[in-house]
């Protein structure tokens, strides 16, 4: 039979999982009606609290979980170097995993770190992840998890760029170039980050004249090998826009080179911008033009909101993002429009 979570018995009881677990806890905040209703819901599904193991979790381990899809990506590196740094500071040790953007790897590592008894994880969550599977793992020892970069639930403390925000950013900057039509390349399919950055380009260019269509979008693997795959995609069904938007820098170096290869050049016959501005963004040929989303930023709020998190586990869901800032190179700014 199914264990029940206490993400089950806040869906039963119309809550959210932040307050169920308050009402565990016996918080004063909670209205008495809202915390019978639960724990009604508690009883009628049968839910067992591991007292048990929460109380385990008040002896700190002084370590601290980290999962990343790929450290191989400069922005992830970067990420974890400076959540490293942080939480170093902080006096406690980082054990660092890898998901390869593979939900079940994910789980297994998950699971690991619980059962080292970490103190708080760090996620940057892999491609398909869902709030369920990773209560299951993570209500057993009431261990607090933040989510980085990417988010799957808004039951969770998140810290990431304001991807809409960098949409529309580099959106305005196609559209002042002349450009008639844009695609964006790259990009896990079902991920948040990909899903708004398109939301944000798409409200960046409503009323501009440049013709962005979402659907020709071209996920793939957020590698300089998933860029070359999917501009050739694009490319070879005749479609040569003005502006290829590559999902981040690390796909943006397969764009330059699948380009090349086909004897375009980049910043000369087809303008191309991208996310997330890494320190190689300013040294390609061109530079490439990209939206800053500040991982260093993003590492020291997350490390301060968890080790928060650890000391007072009564707060509600908290999210943070951070503002971007558009760098202009000569990938976008040489370009002129064909005639």
């Amino acid at each position: 039979m199914k264990r029940v979570t206490l993400n089950d018995v806040s869906r039963a009881a119309g809550v959210s999982r932040s307050t169920a677990s308050l009402v565990l806890r016996g918080n004063p905040r909670i209205p008495e009606a809202t915390a019978d209703r639960v724990r009604l819901v508690m009883a009628e599904l049968g839910y067992v609290y591991n007292r048990h193991a929460a109380n385990m979790r008040r002896s700190e381990s002084m370590t601290l979980g980290l999962i990343v899809t790929d450290i191989r990506n400069p922005y992830f590196a970067g990420l974890t170097m400076t959540i490293e740094e942080a939480v170093h500071e902080a006096g406690y040790t980082l054990f660092v995993g890898y998901s390869r953007d593979d939900v079940e790897r994910q789980a297994l590592q998950l699971e690991t770190m619980v059962q080292q008894q970490v103190d708080g994880i760090f996620l940057l969550p892999a491609e398909g992840t869902e709030l369920t599977p990773v209560c299951q793992i993570i209500d057993r020892s009431a261990v607090p998890v933040l989510q980085l970069a990417r988010y799957f639930s808004e039951e969770m403390d998140y810290v990431g760029p304001d991807n809409i925000a960098a949409g529309q950013q580099l959106a305005r900057h196609v559209s002042s170039l002349g450009a008639s039509s844009a695609v964006l390349i790259g990009g896990p399919e079902h991920s948040s980050a990909r899903t708004e950055r398109i939301k944000g380009l798409e409200t960046g260019f409503a009323g501009s004249g440049v013709a962005f269509d979402p659907s020709r979008s071209a996920p793939t693997t957020n590698n300089a090998g998933g860029g070359s795959q999917g501009v050739s995609g694009v490319l070879d069904q005749g479609i040569w826009p003005d502006c290829i938007i590559a999902y981040s820098d690390a796909v943006a170096l397969g764009i330059y080179a699948e380009l090349r290869r086909r004897d375009l050049e980049p910043g000369r016959d087809v303008s191309v911008a991208s996310f997330d501005d890494i320190t190689m963004a300013e040294l390609l040929l061109p530079p490439l033009t990209s939206v800053s989303t500040y991982p260093d930023l993003i590492g020291r709020k997350a490390a301060n909101m968890l080790l928060h998190r650890i000391r007072d586990s009564s707060l509600g869901p908290q999210r943070f993002l951070v503002e971007p800032a558009l760098k202009v190179r000569a990938s976008t700014a040489q370009w002129r429009p064909r005639t």
